[in-house]
């Protein structure tokens, strides 16, 4: 399920942080460096490694584009820089000069999130390179944060145990205390659960923390009801403080890595684990998903970053019909085509189709003739495969444009026949009777089932009917 298949042990200190883009790879260590790597055979950029920190970067992450890459230093200091030649855009220094923990970019890559040592939490303007907002977390270091993906509210975790929601003006909304030792890592899932019955849609956050626990809540954000975060579950396997987590693409894995030294991958539905990996020798202090490829990063105070190959059905790499990506396909930039092309074993196209301006709409309107002709690509064999790939995609556009509501958590396909379990969850009956022939814990919450009743769901049977007939016309 998921293979070793390069390890990158460039940096002389421990790892801190990795980060993927559509065409690249970063990392950062205490050895006050940022190292880039290319997503075609991980070869490192002419231009790496950055070394403008005065101290240990411990933060790292890109603009949703792939256009900016930020970091963040004990120095006091974000820094934002262009990833195609590495150079150094701006310095964001950190209002009282407090060592900066965590980056983070908002979805539409307008606002930069900065978290210090001394508690303070900075948005900075992207654009015009300005202070924003700034807030304070009431008590301990900012160790952690999270944006939704619609970009309403972000969410901070503290050394204290604290999870914080802000939202986009930088007032605090709702403040719980999620780990009795302190937050270490959170994330957002950018798919929303939906709740059928009234038709709100909830974010589902992972955090962990000091206590060995990763636990996943859930968050309505909603002008009627404010806002709203519900514990969810809690994920077992480690046995030492978890370092990190973060959700797949598709938001159906959650990776972490822990002191134990073990990367765990769990299925998101059901808590299950997926997979164990103990290649690292110390401890597990950073782990992503790549967008548009099977990929995963590790990252461990042993030095070194593993990448792993994932060989799932429901993988992020958007190559088969059953997978779902984070973006879809019409809005993909010329970089997420690129990285495509190298996941389809295609990289020597990369530079033709960059150079005809090929994005993620001229990529589905690509036909045989405009392949021979416009692109010239000369060979029948190619020109095939090409098409093939693209004929992939174009099926896999199809499906994602489902309501999430409307597909099964269990099996992820379209319901024909939705019940309601007592969870309060729809799932298609003959997946779910199969499932508590099995079990008696939900799907969703991997809580215990107080009943096996099902009860059919008409009206959601009846929506999905609608939606279907207007698919037909």
């Amino acid at each position: 399920m998921a293979t070793l298949i390069h390890t990158l042990a460039d940096h002389s200190d421990d790892v801190n942080y990795c980060a993927f883009s559509s065409s690249y790879l970063a990392t950062c260590s205490l050895d006050k460096t940022i190292r880039v790597y290319s997503l075609s055979g991980f070869a490192e950029l002419p231009y790496s490694p950055l070394a403008a920190h005065a101290y240990a970067v411990h933060c790292c992450c890109f603009s949703p584009s792939g256009r900016l890459l930020a970091s963040c230093s004990t120095d006091g200091t974000a820094a934002l820089w262009d990833p195609r030649d590495g150079r150094r855009l701006a310095v964001l220094p950190q209002p009282g000069a407090s060592a900066v923990r965590v980056c983070r970019f908002s979805p539409d890559a307008s606002f930069l999130l900065a978290g210090a040592a001394d508690g303070s939490v900075v948005l900075w303007d992207v654009r015009s390179l300005k202070l924003y907002r700034s807030g304070k977390v009431k008590d301990g270091s900012l160790m952690a944060c999270a944006f939704s993906p619609n970009g309403s509210f972000f969410v901070t975790g503290s050394s204290s145990g604290d999870l914080t929601i802000w939202d986009d003006k930088m007032r605090c909304l709702y403040n719980e205390k999620a780990h009795d030792l302190g937050v270490t890592c959170c994330d957002i899932s950018s798919h929303p659960v939906s709740d059928s019955e009234n038709g709100l849609k909830y974010f589902q956050m992972a955090s962990c923390g000091q206590d060995n626990q990763i636990k996943l809540w859930l968050i309505l954000f909603a002008d009627f009801l404010g806002v709203q975060l519900k514990y969810k579950c809690t994920l077992s396997g480690h046995s030492a403080p978890v370092l990190a987590c973060a959700f797949s693409c598709d938001g159906q894995m959650i990776v972490s890595g822990s002191v134990d030294k073990c990367v765990i991958i769990y299925e998101t539905s059901t808590g299950n684990i997926l997979h164990t990996l103990s290649q690292h020798t110390r401890y597990v202090t950073t782990c992503a998903f790549a967008p548009h490829s099977p990929l995963l990063a590790t990252g461990s105070m042993d030095k070194t970053v593993h990448i792993w190959q994932l060989d799932l059905k429901q993988s992020c790499a958007g190559d088969t019909v059953e997978n779902e990506s984070k973006v879809a396909v019409e809005d993909w930039s010329e970089d997420d085509v690129s990285a495509w092309l190298c996941a389809q074993d295609l990289a020597d196209f990369v530079g033709l189709f960059k150079m005809n301006n090929i994005d993620g709409k001229e990529l589905l309107k690509l036909t045989k003739e405009s392949l021979a002709n416009e692109l010239k690509i000369e060979s029948l064999g190619l020109r095939s495969k090409v098409l093939q790939k693209i004929e992939e995609l174009r099926m896999t556009t199809i499906s994602v444009s489902v309501p999430d509501e409307f597909l099964c958590p269990i099996t992820r396909e379209l319901m024909k026949d939705p019940v309601i379990a007592t969870d309060g969850y729809s799932y298609e009956r003959e997946a779910m009777e199969n499932w508590i022939s099995n079990r008696r814990s939900s799907p969703m919450t991997n809580l215990p089932l107080h009943s096996l009743m099902l009860t059919p769901n008409r009206t959601l049977k009846m929506a999905i009917s609608r939606w279907l007939e207007t698919q037909q016309k």
